[in-house]
């Protein structure tokens, strides 16, 4: 829902620019066999919150593990994301969009079929990869296929498509866990990619453009395994040190994520003076009111992804949700949301900063309807008296998100809106996985064992959202004054 994917930056022919006739039905229906990639990218990142509470149960997952299958997927999503971008780059859109598809249904296959916590997480980490290498290609292929003209009606499907993904992933979810299709259980939430991904592999092979590439660069693979480096430093200690008692390990990992995070920050700049292509341009850490928007997007995320984890939590262990209940709560969130994010833009356009900023606003006063709501009773609460918060939080979301990315990319040349938007990206998902790691320890703690208080738990980082929420629309206010 809350993943916006913005590709890489490709030149295109001036035939193309100049067109003013509309996307040959070619084009219409390579588009529809791409958005399978949008589609399954954000379904698989939220169809397992719905699932968290049959995994507990049948893998006898430990919290931590909990936090890592979901965490995971957006840590390996991030990891790769600016590489599969360059990847497409490299070897073609076609090709990478394919061997991305395959090894994304492969891994889905893997999901499915672990029989352990431990698998289910490295599983869910290539599945992850996998994701990171088919969809950038998406939006690759729409700048380089469609006319400059038609271009914003094929992104504005791409995040149409992104947020439908989102809904199904918790709604389906549920109803999939509900049915028990073929006795599987939870194990029908990554079953279900194997067909859609073999039908959409084939398709893509057949339908897609064989021969676009954009310009051969040589790839940072030393920055991109230091990027990756760091957050893994920082991702697996968060979220095992707790259930493993904070042993040694875990603060050598996050004593060692800074210095490896310098070196990294010094190649990238070595790199760019010698006139290659850093995976980040320093270039950008130079631009303060991009660096504060970038800052603003991961508060967003730390509490969004943190958010999403631990009301599926609240809604089934705390509430007695059913997976189907769980998901179709999440519903409502989801739509005004959809509803927020394309109101934002014309509302922000007339108005200025003040909406999104509004939109902050809804949402601290939609977590403390929630939290009231949780606390004013000893007695069971139904999962559906949160609907007026989760209203709230919904359309506050779409009010705030979309503008802070609009603004950052509004702050950039167009000589570095490829690397700009790759940074974005990667760090919506990494603040996401570190919010899951960070917040669900908080989450975790307060609720006790077997989550027996999770209204508490719920209520205890609802007060760190909201300070994340404030901090965000806070740092948007303040790029504006500056502008």
């Amino acid at each position: 829902m809350a993943d916006i994917r913005i590709g890489t930056t490709i030149r295109s022919t001036p035939e193309q620019e100049d067109a003013s006739d509309g996307p040959s039905p070619a084009d219409r229906r390579m588009l529809a066999v791409a958005l399978t990639a949008t589609f399954m990218g954000s379904f698989d990142l939220f169809v397992v919150n719905v699932a968290t509470e049959a995994l507990r149960a049948d893998l006898r997952a430990s919290d931590a593990a909990l936090e890592l299958v979901v965490s995971g997927y957006a840590f390996a999503y991030a990891a790769g994301l600016i590489t599969g971008g360059r990847l497409g780059d490299r070897f073609g859109y076609r090709r990478t969009f394919v061997a991305g598809m395959v090894a994304f249904t492969v891994t889905s296959l893997l999901c499915g079929l672990a029989q352990g916590a431990g698998e289910l997480v490295v599983a869910r980490m290539a599945q992850g990869l996998s994701a990171a290498v088919m969809v950038p290609q998406v939006l690759s292929l729409v700048t380089a296929r469609f006319p400059a003209a038609h271009r914003g009606r094929a992104t504005g499907w791409n995040g149409a498509v992104a947020g439908i993904g989102s809904i199904a992933g918790q709604l389906l979810g549920g109803v999939l866990l509900q049915a028990d299709v073929f006795g599987l259980g939870w194990r029908a939430v990554f079953l279900v990619n194997v067909p859609v991904g073999v039908v959409a592999s084939v398709a893509a092979w057949r339908m897609l453009p064989p021969h676009v590439a954009g310009p051969r660069r040589q790839f940072d693979a030393l920055g991109a395994l230091g990027v990756t480096a760091t957050l893994a430093l920082l991702l697996v200690p968060l979220a095992l040190g707790r259930d493993e008692g904070w042993p040694v390990w875990t603060w050598v990992c996050l004593a060692a994520a800074a210095p490896v995070a310098w070196a990294t920050w010094r190649w990238q700049r070595a790199l760019r003076e010698r006139g290659g292509e850093p995976v980040l341009d320093p270039a950008l850490f130079r631009n303060r009111p991009y660096l504060t928007l970038l800052a603003g997007l991961g508060a967003f995320q730390l509490y969004f992804g943190a958010y999403m984890f631990t009301l599926a939590l609240l809604l089934q262990a705390g509430l007695g949700a059913s997976p189907l209940t769980a998901g179709a709560v999440f519903v409502p969130q989801a739509v005004m949301f959809t509803t927020g994010s394309l109101l934002s833009g014309r509302l922000t356009a007339w108005y200025g900063v003040r909406w999104p900023v509004a939109g902050g606003a809804l949402v601290v006063g939609g977590l403390a309807l929630a939290a009231g709501r949780l606390t004013a009773s000893d007695g069971t609460v139904s999962p559906w008296a949160l609907t007026p918060a989760l209203l709230l939080n919904g359309l506050g979301n779409g009010l705030l998100m979309p503008p802070i990315i609009g603004a950052a990319l509004s702050r950039v040349t167009p000589g570095t809106a490829g690397a700009a938007s790759g940074m974005l990206n990667t760090a919506q998902q990494a603040a996401s996985s570190l919010g899951i790691a960070l917040l669900g320890m908080l989450f975790f703690a307060v609720s006790g064992p077997g989550l027996r208080d999770a209204r508490a738990g719920m209520t205890a980082v609802s007060a760190v959202f909201a300070v994340l929420v404030a901090v965000a629309a806070a740092l948007m206010w303040s790029t504006h004054r500056r502008a």
